[in-house]
């Protein structure tokens, strides 16, 4: 039996059809302004609730402003993006219980129209269907190369998938059977949390059609790197949590990573001395090229040739720092530390 608050929901309020949404930011200005407008004007969303993680700028007189009902997260405990999510969604329920889905949204973000009722069609017709994501896409892809890496990376097939990212809309059930979100995970807590929906027998599924704008406003090599090595960590966290499991979840990126940006150069740096430098370079460039070519391959089937192209250099380029994220990732927890939030805005 499912339970809020230690009471059984009904079947009339586990089926109401009913959809909540839970918006989360930190200083976004006009991008949460337009997210938050996305989710207002939406019929198919009743109740909507922002959590304001320490904004200095106006962003809660903005949705208080708008009806939402706003969480101050508490800052003296460490913040994430998962811990967050958790904080609205548990007020969304608590106070509406009857609630059988909620749009997730981040508030860089905005929900593009007749996205929710798409999505609310799609669990309503498959009971196992845990959440439903749809297409999201960069909202100013000219403004950089990163924003454009960004847009292809969200750019995926639709179909059955393993995992959904922060914008998605999720069965209130699965949300409370698996307990919501992982607190401690700094990033990378969709798919962990999708991992464990999945274990209980919930599937996940990628539908055609359009979900959200977002405005990444990724300007600089050093905010692209941050937001890689995040990732890196993040792959890192799940070996930790679920690689000795049947799914190996993350332990292939990992092992790549280590390998491509921490095992060769440092190989190529150490055959510097042993057999030369001109010899090492050749040896580095032949080994990164073999790289590029497979990474090359595997965009291409979905993209063409130069954005096949881009991405693959990316993912060659990203060994670096995702190698970075992970092993900061293994010596803090070595240490027995709490990881910190890596953020690139």
């Amino acid at each position: 039996m499912i339970t809020v608050n230690g009471g059984p929901l009904s079947l009339e309020q586990q089926r109401s059809g009913k959809v909540g949404a839970v918006a989360i930011g930190r200083n976004e200005g006009e991008r949460l302004r337009l997210c938050l407008e996305s989710l207002r004007k939406d019929p198919a969303i009743t109740h909507v609730v922002y959590v304001d993680s320490g904004s200095t700028d106006d962003s809660v007189a903005m949705a208080e402003a708008k009806g939402v009902a706003v969480v101050h997260l508490d800052l003296s405990q460490k913040f994430t993006a998962a811990r967050a999510r958790n904080a609205g969604w548990r007020l969304l329920v608590r106070k509406n219980p009857e609630i059988e889905f909620i749009q997730f949204v981040d508030g860089d973000c905005e929900v593009v129209e007749g996205w929710v009722s798409a999505g609310r069609d799609a669990l309503m017709g498959d009971r196992e269907l845990a959440a439903v994501c749809g297409r999201r896409r960069e909202r100013f892809p000219e403004y950089s190369l990163y924003n454009k890496l960004c847009d292809l990376e969200w750019d995926t097939p639709v179909g059955e998938v393993r995992a959904c990212g922060g914008d998605a809309l999720i069965r209130t059930e699965a949300l409370l059977r698996v307990d919501g979100y992982r607190e401690d995970l700094i990033a990378g807590e969709e798919p962990e949390m999708c991992y464990r929906m999945r274990q209980l027998g919930y599937r996940i599924r990628r539908i055609q059609h359009e979900m959200t704008l977002h405005d990444a406003n990724i300007s600089s090599p050093s905010q692209w790197y941050q937001r890689t090595k995040r990732a890196g960590h993040a792959y890192a966290e799940w070996v930790a949590l679920h690689g000795s499991e049947s799914e190996r979840m993350g332990v292939k990126q990992t092992a790549s990573n280590l390998v491509w940006g921490l095992g060769v150069p440092t190989a190529i740096g150490a055959a510097v001395v042993g057999i030369g430098p001109w010899t090492a370079t050749v040896t580095g460039v032949v080994a990164y090229a073999y790289l590029l070519r497979k990474s090359y391959v595997q965009a291409r089937t979905r993209r063409p040739h130069e954005d096949a192209l881009l991405q693959a250099a990316s993912w060659v380029a990203g060994k670096v720092p995702e190698a970075h994220g992970a092993i900061k990732f293994a010596v803090t927890r070595a240490l027995g530390k709490q990881s910190r939030l890596v953020e690139y805005k």
